[in-house]
């Protein structure tokens, strides 16, 4: 008899402490909070849906909406549709909204050091760059860099080697760049300009008709493929191959840091991880790209491709080194990057001498 009733004792305590376990199951299920979603808007400095630069971003806004399972969505703005294209980084500051996409060198002027995260000319290449950013310790100096402002910044995107640029006229000596109106920014706008030219900065969308009117002389852009899609073989006679002002062009995701912090962890995971997979995406696609365009510009619409003397590149590259070497002298942020820049710069460009490059030469 004590045997029965001890194994009813513990089946009724078993039968107990499963409804209290389907009770608080229950109650969990219906108190918990449902999680909440956020909207977000990005500004670009780019045309909307532009090949490329503009593509990105909403890229980036699809993964984003699709890893997250619809609780963080983000709303694409090209240049001029919220903001103009150089007012992208004093908007996410501000938190008018929440993310930009852009390339440093266009704040050159509030902080000089930031060119350095875009192109430097002579310098390393996108995946020496993205190997810096990543593993070399570029990435937190340039977070340290943006920090005063209230915005995280992140690698978004990178269009590879970039082209000299359209020309109205032939370059066939230093004497030809004096008084030269171009469209150039970052650190190879100061470059052109003490080499004799006149560098102006505008907008992407700006510079076709400018190079119509006469309002502009030349003008650099990004490559074949963006090139071929403004349609500056309209407009100007030489196409110059002689990469040296862009031999990277790492583009950025500005991030306000308020917007950011206010997240869960998990989906400030997801905005770092699709951040990091436009930027790798995006340089696949200008590789497969440029060379197809190139070809119709050729082909197709006769675009002359011509190359800069030696004379014209040593000038370019001496004057470079003026230029940074000043910046370093007077700038503490433009010396501590330049100072891992440059160390990172010299290891790389050493490996990749007798590596890369030897496998250039031999496949030739």
């Amino acid at each position: 008899m004590k045997k029965i009733l001890s194994i009813v004792s513990i089946v009724c305590a078993s039968l107990l402490l499963s409804a209290c376990g389907e009770k608080n199951a229950s109650q969990s299920s219906t108190t918990a909070e449902p999680q909440q979603n956020y909207k977000w808007k990005l500004v670009t400095s780019w045309p909307k849906n532009f090949p490329g630069l503009g593509v990105g971003p909403e890229k980036f806004a699809k993964h984003v909406e699709l890893m997250s399972n619809g609780r963080l969505t983000i709303q694409v703005y090209g240049a001029g549709q919220l903001v103009p294209g150089f007012e992208v980084f004093d908007t996410v500051a501000n938190g008018t909204a929440e993310m930009g996409h852009s390339g440093a060198y266009y704040w050159k002027g509030k902080i000089p050091a930031a060119s350095f995260f875009a192109a430097v000319p002579f310098g390393m290449n996108a995946q020496e760059t993205n190997a810096w950013l990543h593993y070399g310790g570029g990435l937190e100096l340039w977070q340290k860099l943006y920090k005063p402002f209230g915005i995280i910044p992140v690698a978004g995107g990178n269009s590879g080697v970039q082209f000299a640029g359209w020309f109205n006229k032939e370059i066939n000596s230093i004497a030809d760049l004096q008084g030269l109106k171009m469209r150039i920014g970052g650190i190879g706008g100061e470059v052109m300009n003490r080499a004799g030219a006149i560098p102006v900065n505008m907008p992407g969308g700006e510079i076709f008709s400018s190079l119509q009117s006469g309002a502009l002389d030349a003008s650099e852009w990004v490559g074949p493929y963006n090139d071929l899609a403004f349609g500056f073989y309209k407009a100007a006679k030489y196409y110059y191959s002689s990469a040296w002002q862009e031999p990277t062009a790492t583009l950025e995701f500005l991030i306000n840091e308020k917007a950011f912090n206010a997240l869960p962890n998990d989906l400030q995971e997801i905005v770092k991880v699709a951040g990091r997979a436009v930027n790798d995406d995006m340089l696949s696609e200008y590789t497969a790209r440029n060379s197809a365009a190139l070809k119709t510009l050729v082909e197709k619409h006769n675009v002359q491709v011509r190359t800069f003397p030696p004379e014209v590149m040593a000038k370019l590259k001496a004057t470079t080194k003026e230029v940074i070497n000043e910046m370093v002298a007077t700038d503490e942020s433009v010396a501590e990057v330049w100072s891992s820049y440059k160390a990172f710069y010299d290891d790389i460009r050493a490996y990749h001498q007798i590596t890369v490059q030897a496998y250039l030469e031999n496949r030739q």
